[in-house]
């Protein structure tokens, strides 16, 4: 009969044991979780410039098709650029950016960064936008990629962790996400945005249909969260498009 003394001298022992190696297992694995996660962002940047990479070589596609990586501040002023492999100025890489980080700041009212992407394909200026927002029961997510005029949606992908299936859920699907191509943010240099209409655009005035696509049926709470998140993310840009153009 074992006493209580070395039972729990044998627990104790098996706990640092069993902790010392998930600690090991946590940080040999690390590496290789981040990534992964890397290259999901990727893919997720890409397939909104209508880019389908695999695992296996969109790490290769990023790099051969994203040729500029931009740091903006909330004023709209440049802080870093990122081309080619090389700093041009600065030091920071807007595909390494917490935008949620970032977006708190702004909500805290306090200076803030915001990421850029540049792409060229067949010969046309791509302008990507890293999207992060609050859905029903978690983050959601995405980018959206416009053409130069910094206005005409070329393409978007959006993400969630935890909308509900075949409601919200649906935000990450292709008939969705179709919805987005040829609308516009800008309207004569006013920022629109773009919305997602409860009952259809085809409540809305004609001269706004382009600034808006249809809303999930039964998905209205994470419908008005995309909404939200477009508008919170995009608006952010206006001082920078305002000095370029």
């Amino acid at each position: 009969m074992y006493s209580n003394f070395y039972i729990f001298r044998y627990a104790s022992v098996m706990v640092i044991i069993v902790a010392a190696v998930l600690s090991s297992a946590a940080m040999f694995l690390k590496p290789y979780q981040e990534r992964n996660e890397a290259i999901e962002k990727m893919k997720g940047i890409l397939a909104s410039a209508k880019i389908d990479a695999t695992t296996e070589n969109t790490i290769e596609l990023y790099e051969k098709n994203v040729n500029e990586e931009i740091v903006i501040n909330n004023v709209g002023d440049i802080v870093s650029i990122y081309k080619n492999g090389n700093f041009e100025s600065g030091e920071i890489r807007a595909f390494n950016l917490d935008l949620k980080k970032e977006l708190y700041k702004k909500s805290k009212g306090l200076e803030f960064n915001i990421p850029l992407l540049v792409s060229e394909l067949n010969g046309e200026k791509i302008y990507i936008i890293p999207l992060r927002g609050t859905g029903l029961w978690g983050p959601i997510w995405g980018n959206i990629a416009v053409q130069d005029n910094f206005s005409t949606v070329i393409g978007v992908t959006f993400g969630h962790k935890g909308e509900t299936p075949g409601l919200g859920a649906e935000i990450d699907t292709k008939d969705f996400q179709s919805q987005f191509v040829g609308k516009e943010i800008f309207e004569d240099g006013k920022f629109q945005s773009i919305s997602v209409v409860k009952g259809g655009i085809v409540n809305l005035p004609e001269n706004m249909k382009i600034h808006g696509v249809d809303a999930i049926s039964g998905g209205t709470i994470t419908s008005n969260a995309v909404t939200e998140m477009l508008a919170n993310c995009l608006e952010n840009y206006v001082p920078f498009i305002t000095k370029n153009n």
